[in-house]
């Protein structure tokens, strides 16, 4: 910094408010702290930056699912706001979502120096007694019912699911069945327990779930099934990539969609306005679950205080063309 210095003609301090990005420098004078910077091949140490203010602009990610449309979309926010924020992001992914697993991976982000802990939960782990995040940890938990212990970022998944099966019911179908998700997933449970409410609420028949894994092809293997059921008129689907599969085994089943068998899915995915026919589907703004993310993590972090409840961002219905009334009245 000292030979920075010399060669710009300017104080060290004025060089260390330029490496800082601090406003107040005049322009000219700026340029010319970068052009010596450039020439000496000066590279400001932020590391060292970091350990004198405590602060290492970095928040770490913990995920136990990579493959899921949720999760991937969810991560790109959380990396685009953060950048926004001046934080950079580093990402750990859990390949066995255990205890120790767990305590690994937050040993691992204390080792790289975080600020901060973003948590993409797609399993009951933090329901676990035995689970026990680092005290003192400022964290944000996405997908989670948490939230009288960790500050929680979710959708509507309740609203979600319950606009999902009052469409189906609405459009005149008798009883709606229902492709679930994992049984360990925060997120199928809700829309599970959520379609079986809106059944019992409105007096009708509650099929026998079926479960699949968030993919195509467990979607498809069940829509093989359901299209042996000759009283099924109505499905909803718990994402649309096991929706995806769905179509695929009506159609090969020779079960017209939707004349015979109405589909409604889960995420509004970028490609379900694509399916055949255009899936009907409930909208999820993950974009929005980053951003509010890496809000609760910035906001604990500057106000040096841990936070607990839960932040539901809406979800919506979106109709296209996979639902239609039933060919004959119930």
């Amino acid at each position: 910094m000292a030979d920075v210095a010399r060669l710009a003609g300017v104080s060290a301090q004025t060089v260390s408010r330029v490496s800082n990005g601090y406003a107040g420098v005049v322009e000219s004078t700026r340029e010319q702290v970068l052009t010596a910077m450039k020439e000496l091949g000066y590279r400001p140490n932020s590391a060292a930056r970091a350990l004198k203010s405590g602060e290492f602009h970095t928040i770490g990610v913990i995920m136990f699912n990579l493959s899921t449309t949720g999760n991937t979309r969810t991560i790109e926010a959380v990396a685009t706001s953060a950048a926004v924020e001046g934080y950079a992001t580093t990402l750990l992914p859990v390949a066995v979502p255990t205890q120790d697993s767990v305590r690994g991976a937050f040993t691992r982000l204390g080792e790289l120096a975080v600020d901060g802990i973003v948590i993409l939960m797609e399993v009951h782990l933090l329901d676990a007694a035995t689970v026990a995040l680092p005290p003192n940890a400022h964290v944000v938990v996405a997908d989670s019912n948490a939230g009288d212990r960790y500050c929680v970022v979710d959708t509507d998944q309740v609203g979600g699911a319950r606009a999902a099966v009052e469409h189906l019911l609405g459009l005149g179908h008798r009883t709606v069945w229902h492709l679930a998700g994992p049984a360990d997933s925060f997120s199928a449970e809700r829309r599970v327990e959520t379609w079986r409410a809106v059944l019992r609420e409105e007096g009708r028949e509650v099929p026998a779930p079926l479960r699949g894994d968030w993919s195509a092809d467990s979607g498809y293997r069940a829509g093989l099934l359901l299209a042996e059921e000759p009283d099924c008129t109505a499905v909803f689907v718990a994402n649309d990539q096991m929706a995806l599969g769905v179509l695929r085994a009506l159609h090969e089943r020779g079960r017209r969609v939707p004349e015979d068998v109405s589909v409604v899915g889960f995420d509004d995915i970028p490609e379900a306005s694509s399916f055949l026919p255009p899936l009907t589907t409930v909208h999820q703004d993950f974009s929005e679950v980053g951003r509010r993310c890496v809000d609760g993590v910035l906001r604990q972090i500057r106000n040096n205080q841990e936070e607990t409840g839960t932040h539901l961002v809406p979800t919506r219905l979106v109709v296209r063309a996979s639902t239609a009334p039933p060919r004959t009245a119930p």
